[in-house]
C-alpha cells in the first residue's frame, strides 16, 4: 500500500492555496472530470450532512451517486463513497498510484488535498457515476474541487473559520465561498442566509435558490420531517435537509426524474458519523465534531433543548478558535469536563484548554490520554457522555474503541 504512505506523508504539509496543481493533475489523467456532472458544496458548517442527505437521497431514487467529503475520522478512504459505500483503502490505493504516476511524470509535487480529490474524480470516472457530490474543503475560490464545472453550486452557510486563510469577518469568507457558483447556473442557499446579502457579494450571476425549513418534531436522538424519521438530530440537521431538499427539487426542474417517495426513504436512512452520532455499542455516548464556534453553538443548543447535563470529553484543534467553541460549550452546563490529551502536534495542549475553560468559570479540569478516555468510556454505561471539539479526536476515540466506520 505504498501509495497510501506517500499520501499519508503529505498530511502534515498543510493549506496550499491554488488550482494549477488539481488542473494538471486531471490532465493528465484524462479529464475525467467532464465524464459526469458535478454539484458543489461549500459553506462553514453542514457540508458533510447536506452531502449525506443528498447522497443516501439520490441513491435511493436509483442513481449511481459519487460524493466526495473531508475529513476523515480513522480512514482516508472515508473520504470518497461510491453507490452506497466508502471505497476500500486497496481501492484508494490503487487510485492514488494512478495519481502519483502523473504526479511524477508531470515534476510537481501535490498535496494531501489535491491528491484525495483527484483520486476522488479519477473514481468517479472509472464507475461511470451519474451524479457527483463535492464538498469544498476551504473557502472555494483557490479550493482543488473548484476545478470541476458544476451544474449546481450549495451554499449551506457562513460563519467564522479558517479566518487566517479567508479573511476576518463574515463578508470575507462568504466571497471566497461564493467563488464556487457559476453564472446562470443554480446556487442553493442554507435556510438561514440572507438572498439579498449573498446577492451582493457574488462575484458571479448565478440563480439564486432559497431554502424553506420543514416543520419538524425535533427529538433527543431524531427528528420526523413530513412523517419520515430523520437519525441525523438536532435543529441544524433540519437546516441540512431543507438544503438537500432544495437542491432534489432544482435538479428536478433541471430535467432529472426523482421519485420523491423514494427520495425520502432516503434521508431517513442518512447517517453522518461524529455528528452527534450515537457510538454503536454504547447507546449513552454521542460524538459531535464541533470544531468551530457555530457548529459548538449548534449542539450546545440542541442539548440544552432537552435540559440535559452530560459529562462533556473536550480536545481541539490548536488553530480554532478555542475560546469561541469552549463558550458555547459551557452554556450546556456540563456536569463535569474532562480534557483530553489527543495523539499528534496540531492539537491544543491542556495548558491551553484550561486557560479556556477558566474563564468560563471551569478550573483545575482532569486531563486523560485517549487510551484512559476510551476506558472510562467503556466502563460507564449509564451516565450521557458528549466527546466534542474535533472531528481528529473524535477519530483517535474511534481507533482506540475498536469502532470501524467503513
Amino acid at each position: 500500500m505504498e501509495a497510501l504512505k506517500t499520501l499519508e506523508s503529505r498530511g502534515h504539509w498543510g493549506i496550499k492555496k491554488g488550482l494549477e496543481n488539481i488542473s494538471r493533475l486531471l490532465a493528465g489523467l484524462g479529464h475525467p472530470e467532464s465524464n459526469f456532472p458535478a454539484i458543489l458544496i461549500a459553506g462553514t458548517n453542514g457540508k458533510g450532512s447536506t452531502g449525506a442527505f443528498l447522497a443516501h437521497a439520490l441513491r435511493s431514487a436509483g442513481l449511481l451517486v459519487g460524493w466526495t467529503t473531508s475529513p476523515h475520522l480513522l480512514s482516508p478512504a472515508e473520504r470518497i463513497w461510491i453507490d452506497g459505500r466508502h471505497i476500500s483503502e486497496i481501492d484508494l490505493n490503487s487510485y492514488l498510484t494512478k495519481v502519483l504516476k502523473v504526479e511524477s511524470e508531470l515534476g510537481i509535487v501535490a498535496t494531501y488535498f489535491e491528491l484525495m480529490i483527484a483520486s476522488a474524480i479519477l473514481a468517479f470516472k472509472e464507475v461511470s457515476i451519474d451524479i457527483a457530490l463535492v464538498e469544498v474543503g476551504l473557502g472555494g475560490r483557490w479550493d482543488s474541487t473548484n476545478v470541476l464545472d458544476p451544474i449546481a453550486t450549495i451554499l449551506t452557510n457562513v460563519a467564522l473559520d479558517h479566518t487566517a486563510h479567508l479573511g476576518e469577518d463574515v463578508n470575507a469568507i462568504a466571497i471566497e465561498k461564493l467563488c464556487t457558483a457559476r453564472d446562470g447556473r443554480p446556487l442553493i442557499l442554507g435556510p438561514r442566509l440572507d438572498p439579498k446579502w449573498i446577492a451582493s457579494l457574488c462575484e458571479y450571476k448565478p440563480e439564486i435558490v432559497e431554502s424553506n425549513v420543514p416543520m419538524a418534531e425535533i427529538h433527543w436522538d431524531h427528528s420526523v420531517v413530513n412523517g419520515h424519521h430523520i437519525t441525523l438530530a438536532g435543529r441544524h440537521q433540519i437546516d441540512n435537509l431543507a438544503t438537500a431538499i432544495t437542491t432534489i427539487h432544482v435538479l428536478t426542474r433541471l430535467g432529472w426524474t426523482l421519485d420523491m417517495a423514494k427520495v425520502y426513504r432516503g434521508f431517513s436512512q442518512a447517517g453522518w458519523p461524529g455528528r452527534f452520532w450515537k457510538v454503536p455499542g454504547l447507546s449513552n455516548i454521542f460524538f459531535d465534531g464541533a470544531h468551530n464556534e457555530s457548529g459548538a453553538r449548534a449542539l450546545a443548543d440542541h442539548i440544552c433543548k432537552f435540559g440535559i447535563s452530560p459529562h462533556l470529553f473536550f480536545c481541539a484543534m490548536g488553530d480554532k478558535d478555542l475560546k469561541g467553541v469552549v463558550r458555547q460549550l459551557a452554556t450546556i452546563n456540563p456536569l463535569s469536563v474532562t480534557l483530553i490529551q489527543a495523539e499528534g502536534t496540531r492539537f491544543a495542549t491542556p495548558q491551553d484548554m484550561q486557560t479556556a475553560w477558566l474563564e468560563v468559570g471551569y478550573g483545575n479540569l482532569p486531563v486523560l490520554t485517549i487510551k484512559d478516555a476510551a476506558t472510562k468510556l467503556k466502563k460507564n454505561l449509564t451516565d450521557t457522555f458528549v466527546v466534542t471539539g474535533s472531528l481528529y479526536f473524535l477519530g483517535q476515540m474511534l481507533k482506540e474503541l475498536d469502532i470501524s466506520v467503513l
